[in-house]
């Protein structure tokens, strides 16, 4: 029921080796209109993730130190070097993909479920996850825009899957799509059963939203024993 990650991922991949120029990074991010691209060793393993954010480093602290024909004492640019902005400066002075880039990476692989590589990409603050196999090899990147390729599915595909996970027919819930809103209707033998088929639909990629119509004819949920107490 989960669409995973080699199923939206895109294997048209725009990467530079970790030795590439400032120049070739700048080039590459310009002519295939992307923001940021892996870094790759010799034998195509995922060492970083270089943006334009990187590359606008150089200009930030020539900007800062520079502006105004002013140079700052060695014991200033040692300073920024080692403290809480020394990344930014280093990459100011970097020339290659490899100095430039940020790592590690934070990356995916192909079976990932499509909701855990989003979880992955809001807890870390990145919009694309390289895709690699077991060795680290990159096979695709994954974007924040391929992620929401799901809620693109057709509601008679949702319908069919739905119908499936709820087992639907002439013991189960009615199930109707409509915009990828999910509404299972009818009566059901138990009241534990109309919970776990609305669950079952919400868990299923593409559905936005489930509206519980659903009754049954006798509320198992209400005959547990209740644990406490006095």
């Amino acid at each position: 029921m989960r669409t995973i990650v080699e199923n939206v991922m895109t294997t048209d991949i725009a990467a530079v080796n970790q030795n590439a120029s400032f120049h070739t990074v700048a080039e590459l991010l310009i002519s295939r209109r992307v923001s940021g691209v892996p870094v790759l060793d010799d034998d195509n393993r995922v060492l970083g993730v270089i943006s334009e954010a990187d590359l606008l480093a150089k200009e930030e602290f020539k900007e800062r130190y520079y502006g105004d024909d002013y140079r700052p004492p060695l014991r200033a640019r040692i300073r920024h070097s080692a403290g809480s902005e020394g990344s930014g400066y280093r990459k100011s002075l970097g020339e290659t993909a490899g100095a430039l880039m940020t790592s590690p990476a934070h990356v995916t692989t192909p079976d990932m479920p499509v909701v855990s590589a989003a979880r992955l990409m809001d807890r870390h603050g990145v919009k694309r996850l390289p895709v690699v196999d077991p060795d680290g090899r990159l096979l695709g990147i994954v974007s924040r825009h391929d992620l929401i390729k799901v809620f693109l599915r057709s509601d008679k595909d949702i319908e069919q899957q739905v119908r499936e996970a709820v087992r639907a027919g002439a013991a189960g819930p009615h199930v109707t799509v409509t915009d990828a809103v999910v509404t299972l209707s009818g009566t059901l033998p138990e009241h534990s059963q109309a919970i776990t088929a609305v669950r079952l639909a919400e868990n299923i990629d593409g559905v936005v939203a489930v509206h519980d119509e659903l009754d049954w004819k006798h509320d198992d949920i209400a005959d547990l024993p209740v644990w406490g107490g006095a």
